[in-house]
């Protein structure tokens, strides 16, 4: 199973082959077309699509993530990075983003 450091470097190979746009200045542009392929995942699943396709739309949004980060911080580490994040996720309360339902009492 690759990591996101392994997904990373493959991303990176892919847009210096097809030509992509490989500099920090692109970041902007690499965080919308993320955004973009997270619509077309949501429109794909409220369409009934076959789930492989809205799967692969969320693929494009990893794919636009994990380059955007390479270009971000070279040397950040996302497998570290990740693990960090997930414990610190698990050590706080369950549903804990979710305190401004209450208090709008629904």
């Amino acid at each position: 199973m690759p990591t996101f450091e392994e997904a990373k470097r493959k991303v990176a190979e892919l847009v210096v082959a097809k030509g992509f746009g490989n500099t920090a200045r692109e970041v902007p542009n690499k965080l919308l077309f993320a955004f973009i392929e997270l619509g077309e995942a949501g429109d794909s699943w409220k369409k009934g699509k076959p789930p492989g396709e809205t799967i692969e739309e969320l693929i494009d949004v990893i794919f636009y993530v994990l380059d955007a980060s390479r270009l971000i911080d070279p040397r950040a580490n996302l497998d570290e990075v990740f693990e960090k994040k997930l414990t610190k996720n698990l050590a706080r309360p369950p549903r804990y983003g979710e305190a401004f339902r209450e208090k709008l009492g629904s």
